[in-house]
């Protein structure tokens, strides 16, 4: 059974930092991109970063030069390092990827979220 499962979240100070961590099982070898998305009630999820399998991160404007996507597949594991964080960062944070089945098909999973908030 494939799960993503979220941690790291928590409340932090403007200025501070946190590291997201999301676990992949059984295994994130046949993922292709694996995606960071937030979300703030009220609004639909946005796209923070993206890890393709080939190729550059790619992050949201805002985030740019904060935060740093990064995929380790000895551990199984898709990290967010956000640094300087602001108050707009507050929200659910969701871990997202596209795994490739035997068949060729793309299916997508979703963690369960992890909330971040950003206050003093």
């Amino acid at each position: 059974q494939v799960q993503l499962v979220e941690s790291g979240g928590g409340l932090v100070q403007p200025g501070g930092s946190l590291r997201l961590s999301c676990r992949v099982s059984p295994s994130i070898f046949n993922f292709n991109a694996m995606h960071w998305y937030r979300q703030v009630p009220g609004n639909q999820r946005e796209l923070v970063a993206s890890a393709p399998r080939y190729g550059s991160n790619q992050y949201k404007d805002s985030v740019q030069g904060r935060f740093t996507i990064s995929r380790d597949f000895a551990k199984n594991t898709v990290d967010l390092q956000m640094n300087n964080l602001k108050p707009e960062d507050t929200g659910i944070y969701y871990c997202n990827g596209d795994r490739m089945t035997p068949s060729g098909s793309s299916e997508n999973y979703w963690g369960q979220g992890t909330q971040v908030t950003v206050s003093s």
